[in-house]
């Protein structure tokens, strides 16, 4: 306010009115912006669960109850970078974890850029290996940043707050042998009385051995369906084992590789289960208060086989 004073001899006085309005105007947006940070801060006990739309790829966004953020995949390009906007307040540029369920571009491309605009706290990592270059890139800029690189295994829970956390499935072993999907990370968010089953790349091998090994455990409200909804993964088994609410995929626009599959869909159609993909929906959103999940999106349009326009 001193400074306000001091100047106003300075200025002419049919400006005065003009600057006085000026000034008043920007306190106002201001105040706006501190009401909107104090708004998103109040969560109200929820856990945000949001498939972003990051085209032919993979990234998950989750933020517990208590306000701890992960990222699961960082899509294939910058595309991570516009829509991290849509869920994260613009003063806020901290992440607390990243994961990354498999090695291949389309899963971790966007943390590259990423890195360098957020701090992040720790990066969680399958054990397969990516000789590509790009891969490269990202584990130095890992390194140079001094972030702590963890290797997922069975059993491990990550503790999210507010009694939210994710329970990793796979690995269960050292699995640097096995390709990148066969070796991607399979893991549950869980908060309360409800799930969500996320796999990565995930294939039928795997799904057939958590089937064996877990049974009806593996049950969830909500299933990520593996590989942008190929028909490598995403068995009848397996889905009628997780006995989901909801499906969601991740897919791009009329696809190369007809990601979903007429398989997939059929599975889920056969099942009763209701399926949506970011293709034809965008980011697709979901809220939990610990009893149920609700889909935030209006309107959401079913999934269809290879994303057609």
């Amino acid at each position: 306010m001193c400074v306000y004073y001091s100047i106003m001899p300075q200025i002419p006085s049919n400006m005065r009115k003009f600057f006085r309005w000026y000034v008043l105007l920007v306190l106002v947006i201001l105040s706006l912006a501190l009401l909107s940070a104090i708004l998103h801060e109040d969560r109200q006990g929820k856990l945000k669960f949001v498939v972003l739309d990051v085209g032919q790829g993979d990234s998950l966004f989750i933020e517990s109850p208590t306000g701890t953020q992960v990222i699961v995949d960082g899509g294939p390009d910058r595309a991570l970078m516009k829509e991290i906007s849509t869920v994260m307040p613009w003063y806020d540029r901290h992440i607390d974890m990243l994961i990354v369920t498999n090695p291949d571009q389309d899963h971790y491309s966007g943390f590259i850029p990423l890195l360098d605009k957020y701090s992040v706290d720790v990066v969680l990592e399958p054990g397969t290996f990516n000789k590509n270059e790009a891969y490269a890139v990202f584990e130095n800029k890992i390194k140079s940043k001094n972030i702590p690189r963890l290797i997922a295994i069975r059993g491990e829970i990550v503790d999210l707050g507010g009694g939210a956390f994710l329970e990793i499935f796979f690995p269960d072993r050292d699995i640097s042998g096995l390709s990148p999907n066969d070796g991607s990370i399979v893991m549950r968010l869980a908060y309360g009385k409800t799930s969500v089953m996320l796999q990565g790349d995930s294939t039928a091998n795997i799904e057939n051995y958590l089937v064996g090994l877990d049974g009806k455990r593996l049950q969830s409200t909500i299933l990520k369906a593996g590989h942008h909804g190929s028909k490598t993964s995403s068995i009848e088994e397996y889905v009628a084992a997780i006995d989901p609410q909801w499906t969601v995929i991740s897919s791009g626009t009329d696809n190369s590789y007809g990601h979903p599959h007429k398989e997939t869909i059929e599975t889920m159609d056969k099942l009763k289960i209701p399926t949506y993909d970011t293709c034809n929906n965008g980011s697709i959103i979901f809220e939990s208060d610990g009893n149920q999940f609700v889909l935030k999106n209006k309107n959401p349009k079913e999934a269809i086989v290879g994303c057609k326009e």
